[in-house]
Order: C-alpha cells, then structure tokens, then sequence
C-alpha cells in the first residue's frame, strides 16, 4: 500500500485551486513557516486537517478512509 502523504495532498489542492501559501496562511490565521510545516508533514493533527478542509473545501479525510478500506485483508 502506498505511503499518504498528506502535507503533499494540501499542496497540490492549493495550487490547483490557484491558490498561494499567504491565502491559506490567512485563512488559518498561522504564519507561512507554518503553512511551510504542513506541506512537510506526512501525519497532521485532526483538527487543523479539519480547519484545512474547511478552508479549501475539500475533505481530505477521505484519503485516510481510503486507505482504510483499501487495505488487504488480515
């Protein structure tokens, strides 16, 4: 099963909403080395992914429960 990477999946959703870090940065009231942080991180505290979710408009949980429901048999 591939590694997610979610710090990755923010980036990519920002960019293709045309969308730059000082947006999201705004939005979440948090500085850009933070905004910086996330795009880093391959784990991320549930409620800032809920605050990013939010802002974007985009459930990013999904990604997490597709995981779950991917993943073979035990």
């Amino acid at each position: 099963m591939e590694e997610l990477h979610i710090g990755t999946l923010i980036r990519d959703e920002l960019r293709r909403q045309g969308l730059n870090n000082r947006i999201l940065a705004d939005a979440l009231s948090i500085n850009m080395r933070t905004v910086n942080k996330i795009f880093r991180k391959q784990d991320i505290d549930t409620r800032q992914l809920l605050r990013i979710s939010q802002c974007l408009g985009v459930d990013f949980f999904k990604y997490y429960s597709e995981q779950v429901f991917q993943a073979p048999a035990q």
